[in-house]
């Protein structure tokens, strides 16, 4: 579950920032660069924030693959 919610945020950022930065200011894409920078240190480093504040949260992580 943890998984899928990371997933659906870093989507809903990314949609977000190029909305911002079409309707208020160019720099709002510095939010989905920011994002993607995260997502790709992540597949390298293993270390989520988003993944350490739903543990705390008390969200589960799924016996379902999602892919």
């Amino acid at each position: 579950m943890k998984e899928r919610i990371v997933r659906a945020v870093a989507g809903a950022f990314v949609l977000l920032s190029i909305t911002l930065a079409y309707r208020i200011h160019i720099y709002w894409l510095g939010l989905a660069a920011f994002v993607g920078l995260n997502l790709l240190q992540s597949s390298f480093s293993r270390f989520c924030p988003l993944e350490k504040i739903l543990e705390k949260a008390g969200v589960q992580d799924s016996d379902q693959k999602s892919c």
